[in-house]
């Protein structure tokens, strides 16, 4: 039996998508839709729009059912296309790193905040540690052209996305990775050190969204039981390992950030300045900076 989405034309496929996904409960569907569209059909929206005429192949049309199925069952479009967008550069994924999110640009946009302020005399160094698929540190070394940058992750499947994120954004030349619990294997100095940690609460893991529990990596996930184990182990670290004047840079979860800055004080770093809020408003990226003794 032929699949009902053959000899549809793309818009006709685009709506019948859209009407199953929306009809699923997914928020999104429209957005959905165009995006696993244009995936299969290797098509922009302009050309979406352009060939809106156009019939499905069978071809097309089977590997468009079986997208559909795999986002109805809860899996996160980023996921199904092996892809995700952020700072508007392309990241290839694995099942070992996290889907980069907005939220997380906050903290690319803190760091360079505070690189700018900072006057070096030599080329900027920077770490990102639980670096996941590299977004963060690549984002940095993508705004700062003379910087070199270290991720660690104790994934060894997640450091190799991030060399091939690397390569194929043209900077591995100026990006290592390392394998390692947070900055354990670094010596340093480094003018920047910026991280993603996990910081879910591992009993508030089972309430997260499909799309999380089930799709992102719980090692990417899990704070321990307050959500606050992997802040006590880098801050420390990151602390020992900055120059003096350099900044380090957090990612926080929803009415974490005060408790982090307690961390970062009690390293013995100075905090200058109020969390960064994301476009919900959230404190999510906090800062310091290691003062001059």
């Amino acid at each position: 039996m032929s699949n009902p989405l053959t000899a549809r034309s793309i818009e006709s496929a685009r709506r019948a998508l859209a009407a199953r996904l929306r009809s699923a409960g997914l928020d999104e569907a429209e957005l959905d839709a165009r995006m696993l569209l244009g995936a299969v059909l290797s098509l922009d929206l302009t050309g979406l729009i352009s060939q809106a005429a156009r019939p499905l192949t069978e071809a097309e049309a089977t590997q468009l059912a079986g997208y559909a199925q795999r986002r109805i069952s809860g899996e996160p479009v980023a996921r199904i296309l092996g892809t995700r967008e952020f700072w508007g550069l392309p990241f290839r994924l694995s099942e070992a790193t996290l889907v980069p999110r907005p939220d997380t640009e906050t903290v690319v946009e803190r760091a360079l905040e505070m690189f700018r302020e900072q006057s070096l005399s030599h080329p900027p160094r920077i770490a990102d540690i639980g670096t996941g698929s590299g977004a963060i540190l690549l984002a940095l070394l993508h705004e700062i052209p003379d910087a070199f940058g270290v991720g660690t992750d104790l994934s060894m499947t997640a450091l190799h996305t991030a060399r091939s994120n690397a390569a194929a954004l043209g900077l591995a030349d100026r990006a290592a990775f390392v394998a390692c619990s947070y900055a354990s294997a670094l010596r340093g100095p480094f003018d920047l050190i910026v991280s993603n940690p996990p910081y879910i609460p591992a009993g508030e893991i089972p309430k997260l969204s499909i799309e999380v529990r089930e799709h992102d990596p719980h090692l990417a996930l899990d704070g321990g039981n307050d959500g606050y184990d992997a802040y006590r182990a880098l801050i420390p670290q990151a602390a020992e390992r900055l120059v003096p004047g350099g900044a380090l840079i957090v990612e926080a979860g929803q009415g974490q950030a005060g408790d982090i800055q307690a961390l970062m004080a009690a390293a013995a770093l100075s905090i200058d300045r109020p969390p960064k809020a994301d476009l919900s408003g959230i404190p999510r990226a906090v800062s310091a900076r290691k003062m001059p003794s």
